[in-house]
């Protein structure tokens, strides 16, 4: 599992900031978990997380590698704002059978269980995080998530992790240009592997590229794919790659 931070946000001001600068409606923490990220100007991802409601704040959980550019980029926008920018000791716990009760459901798909925040380290996950998020098709921070990606590429909508109704926020216009304006050409696809292929390498379509694949078991893979040339059965290295669309 990808090392985590979990911050924490507080101030009068805390909620009011961060529904200015994510990409979902903050009011949904009411609700449980919610998943969201903070996208440069030009619509480009910077980070995913989730955040959580706490009595005193919120959680913010976001990879450990970009916990200090993340906490940076949101003391930069806050100017004067009430609000107050921090690391805690906590760790994340996840799991995929019943919810604790301090866990909440994993807003992006219920196959990926619950998470929870404590004092000391989780010992006991044995699950095969990859190999779930192949199989439903869930982007991991700095694999299928980098400064290249368009979220609704990496497929936000479907992860509720974008709200298209809750106003301006860092990035909206060229989100909602295109949700409304375009149809996406290229994104995130499951496909079926036969043979031995490894992440990163190009995936090859009639002599053409077609995309990259990049988490992958021995049998399934998450790729990036061109939509109009990834059609029947493509090559990466010497494996057989074909779209899985069900």
């Amino acid at each position: 599992m990808t090392k985590r931070r979990i911050l924490k946000i507080t101030g009068d001001d805390a909620r009011d900031f961060l529904q200015g600068m994510i990409t979902n409606d903050i009011s949904r923490l009411k609700d449980g978990l919610v998943y969201a990220a903070l996208l440069t100007p030009q619509g480009k991802y910077i980070a995913d997380f989730f955040l959580m409601a706490v009595p005193d704040g919120v959680l913010l959980d976001v990879a450990d590698d970009l916990g200090d550019a993340l906490a940076q980029r949101l003391t930069m926008y806050k100017l004067r704002a009430d609000v107050t920018i921090a690391s805690t000791p906590l760790h994340v716990h996840r799991g995929t059978g019943d919810t604790p009760p301090d866990g909440n459901a994993d807003p992006r798909d219920p196959a990926m269980g619950w998470r929870a925040y404590r004092d000391t380290p989780q010992t006991d996950d044995t699950t095969d995080w990859t190999a779930l998020r192949v199989a439903h098709l869930i982007p991991e921070t700095g694999v299928e998530l980098t400064p290249d990606t368009f979220i609704l590429e990496a497929g936000f909508e479907r992860l509720s992790g974008v709200d298209f109704r809750k106003g301006c926020y860092v990035g909206q216009e060229v989100t909602a240009r295109m949700k409304h304006k375009t149809e996406l050409r290229k994104g995130l696809a499951r496909v079926q592997i036969s043979g031995a292929a490894e992440p990163g390498t190009d995936i090859i379509a009639d002599g053409k590229p077609a995309g990259t694949l990049l988490s992958c078991t021995a049998t399934a893979g998450i790729a990036y794919l061109r939509f109009d040339r990834a059609q029947g059965a493509m090559t990466a290295g010497t494996a057989t790659v074909t779209r899985n669309d069900d």
